[in-house]
């Protein structure tokens, strides 16, 4: 009997997470797709077809997420400066800035924090606070050649340089718009 991706996963070393739903599809763990999960990933997925040895992937995107904690609120203009860390990022990474905004929220309707989103002609880079709780999530989604975890990493350091007792608590990076190698 093939193994199924339970058994890659556990010969590969990798652990199964939680939501993580066993397939019955035939694979191997040299083909199992890139992911870097870590304590309190949660997912529902489910592979829905094989990798065979025949299947040569190759990836023309990253999107890297990260959740970081101790997140210090400097003042009222917060939500526009982290804003335009995140549009210096682009800047330097070369990606082009399609769009940008910012979206406060007050706690009337939705927790105290803010939303801010640069469109790229690539994806996305995004940041979402929740200011009373000191979370701050990043999530960057790039194609093409466009290096999502630079993008990150340049975000990242330049809240750190601000903010030291800021935490990274969780970081995954994984391939996107995965298809078969040409030639």
């Amino acid at each position: 009997m093939a193994p199924t991706l339970l058994h890659a996963v556990q010969a590969s070393g990798r652990r199964q997470h939680p939501g993580v739903q066993e397939s019955e599809f035939p694979c191997s763990a040299a083909h199992l797709p890139t992911v870097h999960p870590t304590d309190g990933f949660k997912s529902n997925f489910t592979v829905s077809r094989a990798l065979t040895s025949k299947d040569v992937l190759a990836a023309h995107g990253q999107h890297v997420v990260l959740d970081l904690t101790g997140y210090v609120p400097r003042g009222p203009d917060e939500a526009a400066w982290v804003l335009s860390v995140l549009q210096d990022a682009v800047a330097r990474s070369g990606a082009r800035d399609v769009h940008a905004h910012v979206e406060v929220f007050d706690g009337s309707i939705s927790p105290p924090g803010f939303a801010a989103v640069v469109l790229l002609d690539e994806s996305h880079l995004s940041a979402h606070c929740y200011s009373e709780r000191g979370w701050l999530a990043i999530d960057c989604f790039t194609c093409g050649g466009t290096d999502a975890n630079g993008i990150v990493d340049d975000v990242v350091n330049a809240f750190l340089a601000d903010m030291p007792n800021l935490v990274v608590r969780q970081r995954v990076a994984f391939d996107r718009f995965l298809h078969p190698k040409e030639g």
